[in-house]
């Protein structure tokens, strides 16, 4: 196989390969991804130009295995992932994929969840809606960055206290403590992100690929987990979100995507990224 895009742009390296990502992250050196950010197939919930049907447990745990491989020491994982419901259960493919990770040496770092803003109205008769999906983070050791997405605080009471009781916990000798919150400055946000969904919110991508997703998310954790400079993976690149996030944050980038309808939708975008997304600049 040969690399179909290889192209630098400004200072950044954009390497972009058309292929199958078991065969194409051989070519990626050991310890030189410091972030991936994806989100591979969703059980059998798309069906990805037919190509899902490529897609199973032998796939994503030889996946994962190389994952470790090209991660370097401190590197960081994004895995965004959700489960089908057949036979009126979930699969649970998502857990059995974290814990795969851990056995193949990742620390399970996190557990975050990606929150639609306005979920379609999925889930059966007797289920609530599907809102969510899971973020897992997995590290190579400690994290070696770590840049935290931060909020204002708001005082609602619109008083002049600094600080308020928000509860109470107990230390070890079962006595009560006050826990007291600030309320001026920043604070970190939580690990729930929420993201409004939908083709229109993806620069119209979403009526060319099935399952984009927000363009901010990648934005938030390539941010969170990495620093200009480091290079960027996505073994499912799919419509290239997390390649436009990569270039517009100076990162470099390495992109795979088995599908070649969705390869070139990938390719037009990271090379046009100029003209994406106001917000990541």
């Amino acid at each position: 196989m040969v690399i179909l895009g290889l192209m630098t742009m400004t200072n950044e390296i954009i390497n972009l390969m058309q292929g199958d990502c078991c065969c194409r992250m051989k070519e990626i050196p050991d310890s030189s991804v410091d972030l991936t950010v994806t989100s591979p197939p969703y059980d059998n919930l798309r069906t990805y130009n037919g190509n899902n049907e490529q897609w199973g447990e032998h796939v994503w745990k030889d996946v994962i295995t190389d994952l470790h491989r090209v991660t370097t020491d401190g590197g960081v994982v994004v895995w965004v992932v959700g489960d089908a419901t057949m036979k009126g259960s979930e699969t649970g493919t998502s857990f059995k994929q974290a814990l795969w990770a851990m056995e193949c040496g990742f620390n399970l770092h996190d557990t975050m969840m990606y929150e639609k803003d306005n979920p379609p109205p999925v889930g059966g008769s007797n289920r609530y809606y599907q809102k969510f999906e899971y973020m897992f983070v997995w590290s190579k050791g400690t994290p070696k960055t770590f840049n935290p997405i931060m909020r204002t605080r708001k005082n609602k009471w619109n008083d002049k206290r600094t600080e308020r009781v928000k509860g109470f916990t107990r230390d070890k000798d079962g006595n009560f403590k006050k826990i007291k919150v600030s309320l001026t400055g920043e604070v970190k946000v939580s690990n729930i992100f929420k993201y409004v969904v939908g083709g229109g919110n993806s620069v119209e991508v979403g009526t060319k690929h099935p399952a984009a997703f927000p363009d901010k998310l990648a934005n938030d954790q390539i941010i969170s987990w990495s620093n200009e400079g480091d290079t960027i993976l996505d073994p499912f690149m799919g419509s290239g979100t997390t390649g436009v996030a990569a270039k517009n944050l100076g990162r470099d980038f390495i992109g795979i995507e088995l599908d070649k309808d969705y390869y070139n939708i990938a390719k037009d975008r990271i090379e046009n990224t100029n003209s994406l997304g106001e917000f990541l600049k």
